[in-house]
């Protein structure tokens, strides 16, 4: 499925980063231009989209490939072109010689907040960790991969772990702008951009199952029961409003129109506005946080860590949602299961998260893994409950954060968005 075409819309666009600029309604190759990179690929049990908004290209100086120079250069605002590449063309070929078994030992068990980090089958770590091996020095944070784990063998492969598949990449001009005297600067490397921050981290290692499951990985910091935790209503959003609105969007193209929804572990906000479900049922944990949502029209309080059953008969709903909450599941198997039984046949279960969270509530592997990962993480509950199918995933970087934002003197960056999928087998 792919849900990428014209996700960020040219008025957004148009509205952002623009001012003092002249505007062109056509690339020369001499100028500035923002352009979305939609990269599609497939991996053995999942389509996957990655989208990544590029705010300031230099088109003379940045480095594309030249099957993607062809297709933003000379070309008017707006312009759509898909690229096809072969496996290894858009970042690194595979390299056996960058898979190799080392011992254990040469894998530094460095303790990290009290806790040692200890090599995990398909995980990714920093390559600081097996500083020495291949000129690798310790200060290294790109990320490599712990493949398979035999005895105290580990199987270390340093490749791009997209390197083996076919890609697709769509570039579409969002606005362009005359340059204007250019002294210094770096260039930037566009392969890396679209792909270099983590797409292909979701995809198992080899198809073999991914190793989160440790004996502490849905442990939590926070000692205080859930109930008591969110006794008071908290009326706040959880994402800025740049991503909030596109999780909007996201939502009203994985749903149909006219739909009974389950909004999963909800709050005050449902984002289904532009999926225009037919009803909307909230299951959460506060009931002054539930009667502020406008859009349920059945609100329940129930605690799925106290008891991962669904209050709800089989087959009852067309949809359901989880926002921003996959994260503090301690039982997320259970929990997976009864979603699939209360789903119509077909019906799709949909989860959106970000890079924020509660630190005491959130289970521990998920604040231990790279932000690709817990997509992968998510991906893997789907795989290990046998019962969905259409799996897909969905990630969204580069936005803009809203200038009025709490949080806009931190980062200019609007939160990313990124989301599982699949349907009801």
């Amino acid at each position: 499925m792919d849900i990428s075409d014209e996700f960020y819309s040219l008025d957004e666009a148009a509205a952002s980063g623009t001012a003092g600029r002249e505007p062109l309604e056509r690339t020369t190759g001499r100028d500035f231009a923002a352009i979305e990179f939609a990269l599609n690929w497939q991996s053995e049990h999942a389509s996957h989209t990655d989208l990544y908004i590029a705010n300031q290209l230099n088109l003379w100086r940045d480095y594309f490939p030249p099957e993607l120079e062809a297709a933003v250069v000379d070309k008017p605002i707006g312009h759509s072109e898909r690229v096809d590449f072969a496996p290894g063309q858009l970042v690194e070929p595979y390299a056996t010689a960058q898979c190799a078994v080392i011992d254990d030992k040469r894998f530094e068990h460095r303790v990290v907040n009290g806790r040692s980090v200890e090599p995990h089958a398909g995980r990714f770590y920093p390559k600081g960790l097996i500083a020495g091996f291949r000129h690798v020095t310790s200060d290294d944070i790109t990320p490599f991969r712990i493949g398979a784990i035999e005895g105290n063998k580990l199987t270390v492969d340093l490749n791009h772990p997209l390197a083996t598949r076919p890609l697709t990449v769509t570039a579409r001009i969002l606005k362009a702008w005359k340059a204007g005297s250019q002294r210094g600067g770096t260039a930037q490397d566009v392969p890396n951009l679209i792909a270099g921050s983590g797409p292909g981290m979701q995809a198992r290692w080899q198809d073999q199952p991914t190793g989160f499951f440790t004996a502490d990985a849905f442990e939590r910091t926070g000692t205080e029961p859930d109930g008591d935790f969110y006794q008071a209503p908290r009326l706040v959003d959880h994402l800025d409003r740049t991503a909030t609105q596109q999780v909007e969007k996201l939502y009203a193209r994985l749903l149909q129109p006219g739909i009974k929804v389950l909004d999963l572990m909800t709050s005050w906000k449902s984002h289904l506005d532009l999926a225009r479900p037919a009803s909307v049922t909230g299951l959460g944990m506060n009931q002054d946080e539930l009667a502020a949502n406008p859009a349920l029209g059945e609100r329940v309080v129930h605690d799925l860590n106290a008891d991962p059953r669904l209050p709800f008969a089989d087959n009852a709903f067309d949809a359901v949602v989880c926002t921003v909450s996959v994260e503090y599941l301690i039982h997320p198997q259970v929990v997976f299961a009864e979603v699939r039984r209360v789903l119509k046949p077909g019906g799709r279960f949909a989860l959106v998260f970000s890079n924020r969270y509660f630190p005491p509530k959130v289970i521990r592997v998920w604040a231990d893994a790279h932000p690709f990962e817990r997509t992968g993480l998510v991906l893997e509950y789907f795989l290990r409950d046998g019962g969905f199918a259409n799996l897909g995933t969905f990630s969204l970087a580069g936005l803009f954060r809203p200038e009025d934002d709490k949080y806009a003197g931190q980062t200019p960056w609007s939160d990313p968005v990124h989301a599982v999928w699949g349907d009801k087998a």
